[in-house]
């Protein structure tokens, strides 16, 4: 009997099993790139170059949450209570501390360096590398080289986070809002930090160092991804250094005050909601570990509110992208009060359920007010500023992020103390808030500055 022959064009029945077992492998891992990748280069983002940063700050936010597990895991979780307070706190003074000093100069600096911003984001990205192989050495025990090499990994983050905001109007597929973008570009941020934040915990499983490893590779990964972007996130045709001077437009002194009262407002109120949510996190991270949630464990409860937290940020997120409106100055306001209403309920009637509350309610409320910022900018600014504008309003609300954060490990832990400082806080904000909205001018005769969306 004749052997059974491969057919010429190598199609033989052996050659047609191996390349369907093959393609049902790799399925699920192509078929998910494919599904990523349309999703976000949808509506003109893949043409624009958009759909390339918002991968490139997924790739950012798993990194970073990867770094965050494993410094969790050393600083907070391996120590009692009163050992870890001193821990954290001797974190914040040798990474914050120096950090508050040196984020007034990231935006400047940034801002001189317009033709390089593909090569400073990946700078960022390769820092981060290196860092995290530093610190693998370091994590279990917790030495006090961990600190400088942390406060390494949080400048380059916070270098990449004002270059981000100044590449997102550059990139701006036709028809869309720079508060759409925005949003885009955040919640694929908030979902890979998601999906990142088991594997990093599965990874610390296997040794305290694997999660750094993990993150080494993202983040080798992002640097290449980086230069991936468009050509034109390093032209600067056209841009000039902004002047937001405190009173007199020819004034030297920098500063927020002359581009406009609703924007001045809009940024001081969403710089309220950056200092409640870095006390949140450092306040509620100590308290939740003697005053656990419904008898569950200290990682519980943190994960529940983190949890909460999360979900409204990407739930304001969400809303912010499909929310149309003509003025944001009102929605800045609007959340401002809730969330000062939720923070006055807290102190009155508190609970540790009613944490997780408050963190959800924080989390929604300051994606909407910092989309709604992103709007004023938009509207406001001219467009030859307007990367700078965005580079130095980051640069504000991530030193009060950090000051947030200091009032956080120096309280002590009384929820009531805690929340009522929380209100006072927010009240500052939605004073601040309202004035903006009360003070509003709008453009005369012109209906392209509105806001596309909030």
């Amino acid at each position: 009997m004749a052997p059974v022959r491969s057919s010429p064009d190598g199609s033989g029945p052996a050659r047609r099993a191996g390349r369907a077992v093959g393609r049902a492998l790799h399925l699920p891992f192509t078929g998910t790139a494919r599904g990523i990748r349309r999703v976000t280069h949808a509506h003109g983002a893949g043409e624009s170059g958009l759909g390339r940063l918002i991968e490139l700050h997924a790739i950012n936010g798993a990194g970073d949450v990867m770094i965050t597990v494993a410094l969790a895991s050393t600083v907070f979780f391996s120590v009692p209570t009163d050992e870890a307070r001193g821990r954290v706190a001797l974190y914040l003074a040798i990474t914050m501390a120096p950090f508050t000093l040196l984020a007034p100069v990231i935006g400047p600096l940034l801002d001189r360096l317009p033709h390089g911003r593909r090569a400073a984001m990946a700078c960022a990205m390769l820092t981060r590398a290196v860092l995290a192989v530093t610190m693998s050495g370091a994590v279990a025990t917790g030495g006090l080289e961990l600190y400088p090499a942390a406060l390494g990994v949080l400048v380059a983050s916070k270098a990449y986070g004002v270059v981000r905001s100044a590449v997102v109007p550059r990139l701006l597929p036709a028809g869309f809002s720079l508060v759409k973008a925005n949003s885009r570009v955040t919640l694929a941020g908030l979902l890979a930090t998601g999906l990142a934040a088991p594997v990093g915990a599965a990874l610390h499983t296997i040794g305290p160092a694997w999660p750094l490893y993990g993150a080494c590779a993202i983040f080798v990964w992002g640097t290449f991804a980086a230069f991936q972007l468009p050509h034109k996130v390093d032209e600067a045709k056209g841009e000039r250094r902004a002047r937001l001077s405190t009173h007199e437009p020819h004034s030297k002194r920098p500063g927020l005050r002359t581009v406009s009262r609703p924007v001045l407002c809009g940024l001081l109120a969403n710089a309220a909601m950056r200092v409640l949510s870095g006390f949140l996190i450092f306040f509620l991270a100590f308290l939740l570990r003697e005053q656990p949630l419904g008898g569950q464990s200290a990682a519980v409860s943190l994960g529940i509110v983190g949890a909460s937290a999360g979900i409204g940020n990407a739930c304001g997120t969400a809303v912010g992208a499909w929310l149309r409106a003509r003025a944001p100055e009102a929605i800045v306001a609007s959340v401002l009060s809730a969330t000062l209403v939720v923070t006055i309920l807290a102190a009155l009637v508190f609970s540790g359920p009613f944490m997780a509350v408050l963190a959800g309610t924080a989390g929604f409320c300051q994606a909407l007010a910092k989309l709604s910022l992103d709007a004023m900018i938009q509207r406001d600014v001219p467009e030859a500023v307007r990367t700078s504008a965005f580079a130095r309003s980051e640069t504000l609300l991530q030193m009060a992020w950090v000051l947030g954060g200091g009032i956080g490990i120096a309280l002590p832990l009384n929820g009531v103390l805690g929340m009522a400082v929380a209100s006072v806080v927010v009240a500052l904000g939605t004073a601040v808030a309202l004035r903006g909205l009360l003070t509003t001018r709008h453009p005369r005769g012109s209906t392209k500055s509105s806001p596309a969306g909030v």
